[in-house]
């Protein structure tokens, strides 16, 4: 890795991870914890984005910024993991399993779409 992508992993990621902080922020807010709307959206909005990066075959300090920083620190797993969590320890193992099914379908969907796209 040349230190050039480095910085642009460092530079994404500090554009993305606010970003997820305040999407999931305005969801709790403006939709409530139930489902977990935030962090559907932006595991969704990063899969469809890294989809069209890998299809479009970009490589280097683009991908290092945009796929690899920002995608990587707008998405999460670990709050996803935390609210499914949560849900199924909490009695709503409805919403626990439809949280982990929507997240595979619409993700996986939404990689895939962005990759044809491109």
């Amino acid at each position: 890795m040349r230190p050039l992508d480095a910085l642009c992993v460092a530079l994404g990621a500090a554009v993305g991870a606010p970003l997820r902080h305040l999407v999931n922020h305005w969801g709790r807010e403006h939709l409530g914890t139930t489902p977990p709307a935030g962090t559907l959206a932006v595991n969704v909005v990063g899969s469809f984005v890294l989809g069209l990066l890998v299809g479009s075959g970009t490589t280097g300090a683009p991908l290092a910024f945009l796929g690899v920083g920002f995608c990587g620190a707008l998405t999460t797993f670990s709050t996803l993991a935390l609210e499914v969590w949560d849900a199924a320890t909490g009695g709503r193992r409805v919403e626990a399993t439809a949280v982990v099914g929507l997240s595979l379908l619409l993700g996986v969907g939404a990689a895939w779409a962005g990759w044809a796209l491109a």
